[in-house]
């Protein structure tokens, strides 16, 4: 899979240090400009489902297992790869002073019907609810929140990324093939 990005937490002087690594599956889904995220209302963000990856379980399985669980995705298909985007974060926990958070990212296909949602009680906490918006909406939104709210969560900035990526990578070159 190819790698979109590395960022490093400016907080983190050297990746010389104990290291906790986190692997995490995220869906694309999208209907024209329209994309599936996942509204936080504790954050003010959208992200894209997703999240981490079990012990002894498959990213892809662990892309459909959160894609269902958070959104209520039915008949996941046409999985495909889109790329890995890799972050290191303060972690401060269970012995590890890094954490190498690895996003492996896939566009998806789903029924347009959703099903019930299998929230975690913190995931319920953070108000989190399955949205369709236009991916240039989120982006916009998610700008916004980066600027002016202080509550941010750490992920929004990979977030923007990743919508931005989406939006000229699978839209707008689209677009542009289909016009020549």
């Amino acid at each position: 899979m190819r790698l979109l990005k590395t960022a490093v937490h400016p907080e983190i002087l050297s990746l010389d240090q104990s290291t906790f690594v986190r692997n995490a599956a995220r869906a694309i889904v999208l209907k024209g400009e329209m994309i599936l995220m996942l509204y936080t209302a504790r954050y003010h963000d959208y992200t894209l489902p997703g999240g981490g990856v079990d012990e002894n379980e498959k990213v892809v399985e662990g892309l459909i297992r959160e894609l269902q669980e958070e959104t209520g995705a039915q008949n996941i298909r046409d999985i495909q790869d889109f790329g890995l985007y890799e972050e290191f974060r303060p972690w401060g926990r269970d012995g590890y002073e890094i954490m190498h958070m690895k996003s492996y990212c896939y566009v998806c296909h789903i029924d347009a019907q959703l099903g019930a949602t299998k929230y975690e009680d913190y995931e319920v906490k953070n108000g989190m609810k399955p949205v369709w918006l236009n991916i240039y909406d989120a982006i916009k939104h998610n700008q916004s929140t980066m600027l002016n709210n202080d509550k941010k969560g750490l992920s929004i900035e990979r977030e923007t990324f990743l919508l931005q990526l989406i939006a000229q990578e699978l839209l707008e070159q689209k677009a542009q093939a289909n016009a020549s």
